[in-house]
């Protein structure tokens, strides 16, 4: 049942006009977008912050780092709150990506960008 929900969000993003079936060509499992999200999170989530009426998150950097703020916050991110291992913000990572290899990689990265290295 799940993948039919995906497939039916999918030609709803197609509906709206976000992506043609031809753009929509994404991960093994079916994200889409630079940020990979399920076609139900790309329709709840995406937002389009550049303006042009489409929310592409493809192409449209702006569109895809606004997206996936709107979806960290959808999860409840707390900004400024920490996101290390046991946060409450690890656990919104958590509902990203289920892999924990992934949720500690995107803590570590986040770290050594805000620290300037």
């Amino acid at each position: 049942m799940r993948f039919t929900e995906e497939l039916i969000a999918a030609l709803k993003i197609i509906d709206r006009g976000d992506l043609t079936p031809a753009e929509m060509k994404g991960a093994w499992a079916g994200e889409l977008g630079q940020t990979q999200f399920l076609a139900s999170s790309y329709l709840k989530f995406a937002v389009d912050f550049d303006g042009n009426g489409k929310r592409d998150l493809i192409r449209s950097v702006p569109n895809v780092l606004a997206s996936t703020a709107n979806y960290l916050k959808g999860y409840g991110w707390q900004p400024g709150a920490p996101f290390s291992e046991g946060s409450a913000n690890f656990a919104v990572l958590k509902e990203w990506n289920k892999s924990p290899v992934y949720q500690k990689t995107i803590a570590v990265f986040a770290q050594r960008l805000m620290s300037g290295g």
